[in-house]
């Protein structure tokens, strides 16, 4: 008895920042299955709707919600007392706010120092894992093509504030929080990784729509207000780069327990609007997809690439090669969300 008490008691804990997020709820399902003890935040626990797939990944294993919010000093201490490692995914995310400034950047830089300054107190944080994008990596002006972009690269914040057009605000914020969790660390000897998923698909525990899918399902949806939004990725990238959310969990994971500190892009396929087009019209011939698709800014092949060399040479290998294993369950995941039709 006594030793299996004490086995319990060395059970690994991770806090996970925004449970009720895409990649943070499978992130804490794979947390759990691998026998961790799993702390998470979310701003509202009393909402039972947001939150009722924390309640089924609740019979895998131990997980505690805990209330906190990003402008809230301090209202992570619980949460990340005791834990090992932190993962911190909680983000802004309202892109289309009047006031980007305040509600993307401000909020994005100030909730990031907050997580942090917990994980200080608590003084059991092995290592932070900060979860940016790459759209802090490649958001700049690219001139012809043959771009490849390294964890060097960073988004041009000056050019995208002085352009203000698009999602021009995420990149920014996503680079000023990375710089400054980065500063933080190094000021009070904490162990970061950052990493940098780029446009993530897959199914996900969280049945909210308010990521990237509905964007990467809309040559099969036909929903043009998103196409619209796969175009300005595909601008603002040189390409449209995916990965896997099961890969981006995995890397996650991979960082806390492996990876050395620095900041890793978590990319595995660069294709194109038209790429993807032909694959899914000859895949999926009944969404009568529209492989004729106007407007001369569209690629016939990435300008840009964004390889994710330096996290496979530290030992990580991603699952999800080719578009045929990224798409692999995302029209039964989009006919779930109610994209798609059944």
């Amino acid at each position: 008895m006594a030793a299996a008490a004490a086995g319990e008691e060395r059970k690994k804990t991770a806090c996970v920042t925004g449970g009720n997020g895409y990649i943070a709820s499978l992130l804490i399902k794979m947390l759990l299955e691998k026998g961790y003890v799993v702390k998470t935040t979310v701003r509202h626990p009393e909402d039972k709707e947001s939150n009722s797939h924390l309640e089924d990944l609740n019979k895998l294993g131990t997980l505690e919600v805990y209330r906190a919010d990003l402008d809230e000093e301090g209202s992570y201490d619980d949460a990340v007392a005791g834990c090992d490692y932190a993962f911190l995914l909680a983000a802004p995310v309202n892109y289309t706010s009047n006031n980007p400034e305040k509600e993307l950047m401000e909020l994005g830089v100030q909730g990031t120092l907050n997580v942090m300054r917990s994980c200080v107190k608590s003084g059991t944080v092995k290592r932070v894992v900060l979860t940016s994008s790459t759209a802090a990596v490649s958001s700049k002006p690219l001139e012809g093509d043959g771009h490849v972009l390294d964890e060097e690269s960073w988004s041009d914040v000056e050019y995208l504030t002085a352009k203000r057009t698009g999602l021009w605000a995420y990149p920014v914020s996503k680079v000023l929080l990375e710089k400054a969790a980065s500063e933080f660390a190094e000021e009070h000897g904490i162990s970061l990784v950052t990493l940098c998923p780029s446009v993530t698909v897959g199914e996900a525990p969280d049945r909210q729509v308010y990521t990237t899918v509905p964007a990467i399902l809309s040559l099969l949806s036909g929903d043009e207000k998103e196409l619209k939004v796969l175009k300005g990725i595909e601008r603002a990238s040189g390409s449209v780069p995916l990965v896997h959310v099961e890969d981006v969990c995995r890397a996650e994971i991979f960082a806390a327990e492996e990876a050395a500190d620095g900041r890793y892009i978590c990319n595995s396929l660069d294709t194109t609007i038209l790429e993807m087009a032909r694959f899914l019209a000859d895949k999926y011939p009944e969404y009568d997809v529209n492989t004729n698709l106007s407007g001369g800014d569209l690629l016939e092949k990435p300008i840009a690439l964004l390889p994710s060399t330096k996290l496979m040479k530290e030992g990580f290998e991603f699952k999800y090669k080719t578009l045929e294993h990224i798409y692999e369950n995302m029209v039964e995941y989009g006919k779930a969300l109610g994209i798609l039709s059944n």
